[in-house]
């Protein structure tokens, strides 16, 4: 080798040395985007980035706990809210494997009780996709009940019910109780409680060993409450009278289990994770270990439109569809396939993304409701160079 091939070679290795390394730009940047969302001392967020096997962002914004102070971290807790409807999913999705049921299956076999005939045009595969035409007519009229409504609850129109917004498999519309009705179908099938057959089942072989349901008088490691930031004169009486006496306009409330309504059902949305936690579920998905390749590939598939639906406005954009507890945004010119869910509930609002093509997940889960979701998943995706 020459001295010109020497000096070439140099020069070359120099740039490499001084090329800033994409992931560490990444890292800056989702950074300076959190800070501003979420300032210290206030509710905030939970932020990772998992990129291939290695976590790459890792990194826990303001307190999980008014009272304590406590900080947010990799570790802490969160209602995952509507999240926890792709772990639903999947304990259908195994016991089809296992030939035990079908997503073919009418609803009206497993719920003979319910009167309607068109319940035997509802499929498993409906409930799952959001388009069985149920409507959410679940009566609000006690707040007080719904606060702390249970399954039973909030499934007790259902027998009852005598008509359907649209033919099942026609549209989308995206409700809560059709999850209901998938875990009442698991545990029918199952022989075992909902909250058991998924920890046996799901969240013990997914490494989830913290992972659980809500319940009233459960224990959840490292909690966060939800919290939303409101103006005390808009808040019902029995929540403000001693806030007015304070004669302070605005602050933090606490806004989950107790606050608001149909907090304790589990299918739909009771689950409580990390981010720590949720890292091992989606390596059990890419390693199969809950269900098998072709399993996960029909669930994340798209089932159902959601575009232009005039029945939901609930993610509801162009280019979107919904699998089996998963939406679907296929990959166009300007953007990436993401596979990806939402949860909201009470302060809690929840984002994990899968990025298939990319091998990456993106998790925000925070205690309060007051940013843009979908803004920030495509600020991090441009970050990332999705």
């Amino acid at each position: 080798m020459n001295f010109k091939h020497l000096f070439l070679l140099a020069t070359m290795i120099t740039i490499a040395a001084c090329s800033p390394n994409p992931d560490k730009v990444a890292v800056k940047q989702i950074d300076s985007l959190c800070t501003q969302l979420f300032p210290e001392g206030e509710p905030g967020a939970a932020v990772l980035v998992l990129k291939g096997d290695d976590i790459i962002f890792d990194k826990g914004y303001g307190i999980a706990d008014i009272e304590t102070k406590a900080p947010i971290d990799g570790n802490t807790f969160f209602n995952i809210a509507s999240v926890s409807k792709q772990f639903t999913a999947t304990a259908a999705m195994q016991l089809v494997e296992q030939s035990k049921m079908s997503l073919e299956d009418s609803v009206k076999m497993y719920f003979p009780e319910y009167k309607a005939d068109f319940y035997n045009k509802i499929k498993v595969k409906h409930l799952l996709s959001h388009s069985s035409g149920i409507p959410d007519a679940r009566d609000r009229s006690d707040r007080n009940k719904n606060i702390f409504a249970t399954e039973e609850i909030a499934m007790s129109y259902l027998p009852d019910l005598n008509y359907l917004n649209f033919e099942p498999g026609t549209n989308y519309e995206y409700i809560n109780p059709t999850f209901l009705m998938v875990a009442s179908i698991v545990e029918k099938v199952s022989g075992k409680a909902f909250p058991e057959y998924v920890k046996e089942n799901i969240f013990i072989p997914a490494g989830m060993t913290k992972t659980l349901y809500f319940e009233p008088d459960a224990v959840i490691p490292n909690m966060a409450h939800g919290y939303e930031y409101e103006d005390v004169t808009d808040m019902p009486e029995e929540r403000t009278s001693d806030e007015k006496s304070k004669n302070v306009p605005k602050q933090w409330y606490e806004y989950d289990y107790g606050e608001e309504t149909f907090f304790a059902t589990k299918a739909d949305g009771g689950i409580y994770t990390s981010t720590h936690e949720f890292v091992n579920w989606e390596k059990a998905l890419r390693n199969n270990t809950v269900m098998s390749e072709q399993s996960r590939i029909n669930a994340q598939s798209p089932h159902t439109n959601i575009s232009g639906s005039t029945f939901s406005d609930y993610q509801n954009r162009p280019n979107t569809a919904y699998g089996y507890g998963w939406f679907i945004e296929p990959e166009t010119e300007t953007t990436p396939l993401k596979i990806y869910h939402t949860g909201d509930n009470g302060g809690f609002k929840i984002l994990a993304a899968r990025y298939p093509e990319q091998n990456i997940l993106v998790l925000v889960f925070a205690n309060r409701a007051d940013w843009d979701r979908y803004k920030l998943m495509q600020e991090i995706e441009k970050a990332l160079g999705l």
